[in-house]
């Protein structure tokens, strides 16, 4: 009913924006002037044979998507290998996450150079949920010569139905609004299982007409609702092939009324001043960044359960996790044509993350039901920009209490439009996040209080991109690498703590995609090649991730219709994946069960007629003939087979 009225909202807010913005924009930043409508009464003293001329179309140049920092793409309507990859419920390509049996719930991390932290700054932690979790660099911001809507559409497994919908305007040259809301309610086939999420965003860009100022802000409410599950009890059962239990829903699972629930709200503005009145090769521009957060992570079940060890309830746990993060970032950024451009800055990051108890032992407290801390460092940046040579050196460092520092180097160099090449160094000394250091539960076994050292990271990228594929290797090593592990002394119970490990660990991996092409056929590889180093048994990653895809396109219906259909398939080597705990909402490290040495084969069929793509696909469609051990996690079964439906549609009004 929600993802109802919220379509009967974006169509009717859709129409009614054409009239407010009736006449395109006069100058779009492309450069292009469109015409007025043609006035009425010129019309009636015109000949009747005489049509009247239509005003310009805009060009793809004047819809821009603008990054948080300054990325420009346009909107692309094209249908390409990649948009299949990316027709997800992320709407990314999802190359190296294996997603559990119903969609908007958690992903399993094959590829971990994905998962590494680029921030010296702690996160609120319950990292399980934060897939779909928008972030302050995720929000796009947009600048368009009429307005534009974009829907997405897509089945879900059992019993509900994913949409992404957001309009865009500029009510002038200078002023962009959007508005946007994904939503989600899938019921799963397993018992306890459903997922329900919602992600509403709005931005505004403004700037003056001669940009000396120039402003982004936005305003996010997100939350995902989980009935959590943690799994089957009987593996044999779901391995067996007995058309008892192709009914998912008749096996028995160990939580039947858990539930978990993270909320987050934010505030946020990105602005600047150029103190000169004129765009000269010589600057000088202020800028400042705020953002306040607020998030909570609640996991509730009525019933009682020995699944998590003793507890302090017989029934009714709740375990209740809030946060507030203010943020701010002020700076100066000095131009030269000479030296290029200097960025100097201070950033304020303020935290408190609580509970509404105390864990108490007579007269002492055990367990605080707060941890707060306010951070401060400086630091700089220098651009450099010349000729095909593209770079960045960034340093800060703490003046707090608290210390951390990062030193991030970039350099690209650009032969052409098809082939580059970039290196990054990242230098991370980075605070614990918040759940690693204190955490309360209503299950003894999970409260604790922390005091961890920082975690040291140091990595190493380098990308190539040539006409004929692309090849990344990334190598890191990783110093008091903080991770859960398991404590349990039995199959029947889990537990799990944070845990520092206090050796080096190393990390190297190479990914090389390349597509072949043969007339209307083509054959797009993806390979990832993992391998780490270390005493003790605590990272682990399977050592080959694949994808590769089989397809053919062309035209159709005298070029109406652009087809594309082919095979997906997907495969990576068996390993001891990290098993998931939803008490927490975190991946935590198991060396008893591998999983993984099952092929995952998808059938597709796309198309686009105009502005719109259709999705068709036949998901693991190999499920019944291939084997049955197939999981996401350890006691998490991947999805079986469906077939699903759904459409991306652009409108330009």
């Amino acid at each position: 009913m929600r993802l109802s009225l919220i379509v009967i909202v974006f169509f009717v807010f859709s129409w009614s924006s054409v009239s407010a913005q009736r006449n395109p924009l006069r100058r779009a930043s492309g450069g292009i002037d469109n015409t007025s409508l043609i006035d009425k009464d010129t019309t009636k003293a015109k000949s009747l044979r005489e049509a009247p001329k239509e005003a310009p179309k805009a060009k793809h140049n004047q819809y821009r998507i603008i990054s948080l920092n300054k990325d420009t793409v346009y909107v692309d309507t094209s249908l390409t290998i990649k948009k299949e990859y990316a027709f997800n419920y992320l709407r990314r390509d999802n190359f190296g996450l294996l997603p559990f049996a119903n969609d908007g719930h958690t992903y399993n991390t094959l590829d971990f150079g994905i998962s590494s932290s680029t921030t010296s700054l702690p996160n609120f932690g319950f990292k399980g949920k934060h897939f779909n979790y928008l972030n302050a660099n995720d929000i796009k911001y947009f600048s368009v010569a009429t307005p534009l809507t974009e829907l997405y559409f897509k089945t879900v497994l059992e019993q509900g139905q994913n949409l992404d919908a957001f309009i865009t305007l500029n009510t002038s040259e200078n002023l962009n609004f959007s508005i946007a809301y994904k939503g989600l309610r899938s019921l799963g086939k397993y018992i306890n299982n459903l997922s329900s999420s919602g992600n509403f965003r709005f931005t505004t860009s403004y700037s003056t007409s001669n940009r000396r100022y120039i402003a982004n802000l936005h305003y996010t409410s997100q939350d995902m609702l989980n009935k959590e599950n943690d799994g089957i009890i009987d593996i044999d059962n779901f391995e067996s092939g007995n058309s008892e239990f192709t009914d998912r829903s008749r096996l028995e699972v160990n939580l039947s009324d858990a539930s978990s629930m993270l909320k987050g709200k934010r505030y946020f503005i990105d602005h600047s001043f150029r103190i000169n009145k004129n765009d000269n090769a010589n600057n000088v521009l202020l800028d400042h960044q705020f953002s306040y957060e607020t998030k909570y992570f609640e996991f509730k079940m009525p019933t009682k359960t020995e699944r998590y060890g003793s507890s302090f309830v017989n029934s009714n746990y709740n375990d209740l996790t809030k946060s507030n993060v203010m943020y701010n970032k002020l700076g100066a950024t000095f131009s030269n044509s000479l030296i290029g451009k200097f960025n100097f800055f201070i950033e304020d990051f303020k935290y408190n993350y609580f509970y509404d108890r105390y864990i108490v032992s007579g007269n002492q407290i055990l367990i605080p039901n707060t941890n707060n801390n306010d951070l401060n460092a400086v630091g700089g940046k220098y651009f450099y920009n010349k000729n095909k040579i593209y770079g960045y050196a960034l340093f800060s460092k703490a003046i707090s209490k608290q210390t951390f520092s990062t030193l991030d180097l970039s350099v690209k160099y650009k032969f052409n439009d098809k082939n580059y090449f970039s290196a990054q160094y990242l230098n991370l000394s980075k605070v614990p996040d918040m759940n690693y250091t204190l955490y309360q539960s209503d299950f003894v076994n999970y409260n604790w209080k922390h005091s961890f050292n920082n975690e040291k990271i140091n990595t190493l990228k380098i990308d190539a991109t040539t006409q004929w594929g692309s090849a990344q290797a990334q190598i890191s090593t990783l110093t008091d690498h903080l991770y859960f592990s398991d404590d349990s002394l039995s199959s029947d119970e889990i537990l799990v703590t944070p845990k520092q490990y206090n050796s080096t660990i190393g990390y190297f991996s190479l990914k090389v995609e390349k597509e072949f092409k043969f007339r209307k056929f083509a054959l797009d590889n993806t390979v990832l090649y993992q391998q780490v180093t270390q005493n003790d048994p605590i990272l682990n990653v399977p050592k080959i991730t694949t994808r590769n895809t089989l397809y053919f396109s062309d035209y159709l219906f005298k070029k109406a219709m652009f087809l594309q259909t082919g095979f997906t398939f997907q495969y990576f080597t068996g390993y001891y994946a990290n098993a998931y705990n939803p008490l927490i909402a975190e991946f935590y490290t198991q060396n008893s069960k591998k999983i993984g040495n099952f092929p995952l084969i998808d059938f597709f069929v796309n198309a686009r007629v105009q502005q719109c793509r259709i999705f068709l696909k036949a998901e693991h469609f190999n499920s019944s003939f291939t084997g049955r051990d197939y999981y996401a996690a350890p006691n998490n079964p991947y999805k079986d087979f469906v077939i699903r439906f759904g459409l991306v549609w652009n409108f330009f009004q």
